[in-house]
This record gives structure tokens, sequence and C-alpha cells, in this order.
């Protein structure tokens, strides 16, 4: 049998692992929530404990220089294994050649992502470029977020390069759109992120995700009302809209959402807006070109939604004829009034539409009958 003294000794033996681990987990807790966020970023080496110090800036600066000198001498294979080093743990060492300046750390990995796009290995290219963009802000962010539009435009949208010359790669609508959100996370200003959500809706369109196209378009809107890519985002708004109507005998929620959405187009955009910077005039061109487009087949929807919504008023009217006297208080007293109210609004809604013709039919017999 255990004595009292040993269970006694047992007791604080366990108290005091309980109290040891407790306070290491507290101790890793607070180191986590005290160290720099962006340490966080890298994988690290090490294959039981991840080292996420920064490199030795010696050592730093000469895996950089000999990268360098690999890749000067067309060897850039052998110069993006040295360059990688950096996708792993951070530094920020400094380091002139031939009188320039670089920053060791990001610069490796913008060289690395280069080498990566021109071997087609665009996925990868972007990993780099997002890292850089995280973790080395004060690097230049205008070239990182070109070069990160242009991959994951040609993620999104190019034929894939084989692996090796050979391997097919797969298109991942999931990837792309991902992406595509986390450069407008990441690149939030006018020149980028409008031109990144764009995207993302325009790929979430086409991989049937409505959904996450409203929402980018929403973004787009409500973040960067001045922005040229507003007049095709409100366009694409109320197609997205008038896709979802099911017919006059559905409920007409999309059908009002798209009707505004043409009427705010159409209201808004009545003239086309001016050449940004940020556009060539190729692309300019190209944009007056698809705007008019885009207003005519905004005029074509407005008037298809203003016959649905008119045939659904009809459809009401009859309803309420036929059958309000078993639902409608005081409907003796009310009399045909109801329904002639929504046939009097479907006239309103589309006075030259067919619903409308039918609605004056139906008005004109009521009126005779209470004659």
């Amino acid at each position: 049998m255990i004595s009292k003294i040993q269970t006694l000794h047992i007791y604080i033996l366990l108290s005091l692992v309980a109290w040891t681990f407790a306070s290491a987990q507290k101790g890793n807790s607070g180191r986590r929530l005290n160290s720099n966020e962006k340490e966080y970023l890298f994988p690290g080496t090490g294959f039981f404990v991840k080292n996420r110090k920064p490199y030795d800036d010696m050592n730093a600066q000469n895996w950089f220089k000999e990268a360098y000198d690999l890749e000067q001498n067309g060897r850039s294979n052998k110069s993006l294994k040295i360059y990688e080093k950096f996708s792993k743990r951070r530094s920020d060492a400094q380091l002139n050649i031939e009188g320039k300046d670089f920053k060791v750390g990001p610069e490796s990995l913008y060289r690395a992502a280069q080498i990566r796009e021109k071997n087609g290995d665009w996925s990868k290219s972007f990993d780099h470029l997002r890292l850089i963009a995280q973790a080395y802000t004060s690097y230049n962010f205008e070239l990182v977020a070109e070069s990160l539009m242009r991959v994951s435009e040609k993620l999104a949208k190019d034929k894939l390069p084989r692996k090796w010359g050979f391997i097919p790669r797969f298109r991942s609508g999931t990837q792309d759109r991902s992406r595509l959100n986390q450069i407008a996370g990441l690149a939030r200003g006018p020149r980028f992120a409008p031109r990144a959500l764009m995207s993302l809706a325009e790929i979430s369109i086409k991989d049937e995700k409505p959904e996450e196209a409203v929402d980018a378009l929403d973004r787009l809107v409500n973040l960067y009302p001045e922005n040229y890519l507003c007049e095709k985002a409100y366009f694409l708004l109320a197609t997205i809209y008038k896709d979802k109507v099911a017919g006059s005998s559905y409920d007409q929620g999309s059908t009002l959402k798209a009707l505004n959405f043409f009427e705010d187009y159409l209201i808004l955009f009545a003239e086309i807006s001016p050449r940004s910077i940020h556009e060539t005039d190729s692309s300019y061109k190209t944009r007056l070109a698809e705007t008019k487009m885009r207003n005519l087949d905004a005029e074509k929807g407005r008037k298809e939604m203003r016959q649905v919504l008119a045939a659904s008023k009809v459809e009401v009217g009859e309803y309420i004829e036929k059958f309000g006297k078993f639902y409608l208080t005081r409907w003796r007293e009310l009399g045909s009034e109801p329904a002639i109210q929504f046939y009097n609004e479907a006239i309103t809604t589309a006075p030259e539409s067919d619903a409308a013709r039918e609605a004056e039919k139906k008005i004109a017999q009521l009126r005779s009958k209470n004659d």
C-alpha cells in the first residue's frame, strides 16, 4: 500500500509538473505575442525546431553575391537555388555591387520570382512575390504589385506551361480567386486593388460563383468609387442579378436589383469617364468601345427587367381579382380597387410592354363591370 507520505510526494510532484507546463505555455504564448509577426511569414529551417531568426548578414551577403554572379553568367537555375534560401528565413542585410545597393532578402526573392516566371512555374513565382509584399514593406511595392498582377493574370487566363516540358499543369479556380483576393488585400490603393477585384469578379463569374463575384464588385464600387472600372462593375452587377431572374411568376427580388443597377449604370455613366493615368492608349480605346456596347446592353436589360416586373404585377392583380375575397378584409367595400392598383403599377412600370396592354384591358373590364 502507498503511505500517506508517498501520496503527498506524488501530489507535490504532479503539481510541480503541471505548474512547469503551464508556465512554459504562458511563456511561449507571450513570446508569440511579443515577437515580430513578419518573422512567422517564413517557414524556417531545421527538422525538429524551426529556426526563424534572420540570417547572419555576412552569410546572406556571400550567398547573394554568389547567386548574382551565377545569374550574370547565364546560370540562372543554379542561382535560383541560392536565391530561394531567402524564402526560408528573413535577411535584413544590404550589399553594394558595382555601385548598386541591394536589399539582400527581398532582392533575392524578386530575382527568384523572375526566374520562376520565366521557367513557367508561375505559382511559385507568385508565392515569392507575395512574401516580399508581406515581409519587406520598404521594398519597391509598385514593382512587386505589378508583378503580382501579371503573374496572377497569367495563372488565371493563360495556358499553363508544362512542367519540365512534358508534365501538364492544371488550373484551379479556387486558387486563382484566392490569389487575386490576396492582391486586393495587399495592394490597397487605386492602382492595383481595383484591377485585382475586377479580375477576381470575372474569374468568379466564369467559375459560376456569382456570390464571390458580387462581393468583389461591391468592394470595388464602395472602396474605389472614382475608379474607371466602376462603370464595368455596375454593369456586371446588373447582369449577375439579371441572370438570377426566373420569370414573372417567381420572387422579383433579383429583378428589382437588376433593374436598379441598370438604371444606376445609365445615370452614373451617361458620359464615359476620362482616361486614367494607369491606362495605356490601347486599353483606353478598348474601354471606349466596350463602354458603348455596355450602354446598349444596359438599355436592353432595363427594358427587359421592366417587362418582367410589369408581367409579375399583372399576375398578382389577376390573383387578387380571383381569390382576394378569401383573404382580404373589407373586400366587399374595396371591390376591384386592389387588383386595379396592381394593373396600374404594371402600366407605370413598363408602358410599352405587352403586360401593360393586358393590364389596360383588365382595368377596362373591371370598370365596365362596376358600372
